[in-house]
């Protein structure tokens, strides 16, 4: 991507308190890898100048709950991944929609719309958090860490997210953009065509087993009223439900479809 006159750094590190919390909760309460090291941020790419937003961007909401352990009540983070996770992932739509757009000067919107949609769901966030050993840096109560949460798709997904947010607002666009072009560069060269539109394989998937046509329900709507996140289940007679959020609920309704797809057919 051509990107010229980059943002300066948004954030810096003394806006923000995360850091400085975990320094000082007890760590019988809280578990992770040690202080994010440097061998993480090699992978990324880019050495942030404020630690105290890698930190926010490494944080799991279970690390915010006060627990009391040996008799103390254990110091509280004030703010985990989950509002990272929110930029992260217009930042992260902006970035592949213009990589598509420059790639593919001939398809039209549709086509586009299914490559991007394919390229920046939870399972392709999840192989590139996995890729970078994100899991290993997350912050995480004690309990989660232990129920096998730094391996769970979803969460590797949504921080995977956060990370990049974070280093938008440390390091600028054009090093956010640097490190989406690294990481998902080799999956949209990889794409033969525009993947199948979601709905409607799992549609043929379900008729071709006499199992009748998928079913769409709205979950639930969060967010401001001008910027809405809708949530979306999808679910087949017999199968298991999958969810997925969008700022559209037609994405939505897709990303669940791809998800649900997914499940079904890991299980054969």
């Amino acid at each position: 991507m051509a990107v010229r006159d980059p943002l300066r750094p948004i954030v810096q590190g003394d806006q923000l308190t995360v850091s400085a919390e975990v320094a000082s909760g007890d760590p019988a309460d809280l578990a992770s890898a040690d202080a994010p090291t440097p061998d993480l941020q090699r992978i990324i790419g880019h050495q942030f100048t404020s630690s105290a937003l890698l930190t926010e961007a490494l944080t799991h909401p279970s690390a915010l709950t006060p627990e009391r352990t040996r008799g103390r009540r254990a110091k509280t983070i004030q703010h985990g991944y989950e509002r990272l996770e929110f930029l992260g992932d217009r930042v992260l739509g902006l970035v592949v929609a213009e990589m598509l757009w420059r790639r593919f000067p001939d398809e039209p919107e549709g086509m586009l719309t299914r490559r991007l949609t394919h390229l920046v769901r939870r399972e392709a966030l999840a192989r590139m958090a996995a890729a970078i050993g994100l899991g290993d840096h997350l912050i995480f109560s004690r309990a989660e860490r232990a129920s096998g949460a730094a391996a769970n798709p979803a969460i590797l997904a949504d921080a995977c997210e956060a990370l990049i947010a974070a280093i938008y607002l440390d390091g600028g666009f054009a090093t956010a953009s640097c490190f989406v072009h690294r990481f998902w560069e080799p999956l949209v060269a990889g794409m033969k065509g525009p993947p199948r539109d979601p709905k409607t394989a799992l549609q043929e998937w379900a008729q071709a087993r006499g199992l009748g046509l998928p079913r769409y329900e709205l979950v639930a709507i969060a967010g401001p009223d001008h910027a809405p996140l809708f949530t979306v289940a999808a679910s087949i007679a017999g199968s298991e439900t999958a969810t997925a959020t969008a700022s559209a609920k037609r994405t939505a309704e897709a990303g669940a479809a791809a998800a649900l797809l997914e499940q079904l057919a890991s299980k054969v």
